[in-house]
């Protein structure tokens, strides 16, 4: 049995080096499915509240939705960061409220406070799919499943 939910995530990217279309600036909406895979806990009558798995993954994913999203290597993000500095707003704005944890893994890192997420790799769909699971991997886990779940680790998969 699984349970699943989805989130809305409008971010805007480029693909940096790309010859096509994609290697200008551009935005997106994608939905975003997470599928928690195990047996269903009688407590509950699901395998894992489909509220909770939104609730945990939306505090980290927040800092995705409507933030900028550029490699590291882009040569737009010194000069993105150099108008926020000259804008006031690089570190933050008392308007941008929605905003989840900053955080560093080794595939992306979260500024919050300017909406800008910097990635190792061109964030592709599946690039995506790759950092979202390196982030909720262990939360879905975490603490919810000791209120929720017992026994194992519950299977999480990811599509947009």
């Amino acid at each position: 049995m699984r349970s699943i939910t989805q989130l809305d995530l409008q971010y805007a990217h480029r693909f940096y080096g790309f010859k096509g279309e994609a290697q200008y600036l551009h935005g997106h909406t994608g939905v975003l499915t997470i599928e928690v895979e195990g047996s269903v806990n009688a407590g509950v009558n699901m395998v894992f509240p489909c509220n909770e798995i939104q609730k945990t993954a939306w505090e980290i994913l927040k800092n995705f939705d409507h933030a900028l999203v550029l490699r590291e290597d882009d040569p737009l993000l010194p000069a993105i960061l150099d108008v926020y500095e000259k804008q006031g707003i690089k570190d933050g704005s008392p308007n941008n409220t929605m905003k989840g944890p900053a955080f560093k893994t080794e595939l992306a890192t979260a500024y919050p406070d300017c909406r800008l997420v910097v990635t190792k790799e061109t964030m592709t769909v599946e690039g995506m799919i790759k950092i979202v699971y390196d982030l909720l991997k262990y939360s879905l886990q975490g603490t919810t499943q000791g209120r929720y779940l017992t026994g194992g680790v519950p299977p999480v998969r990811f599509s947009m």
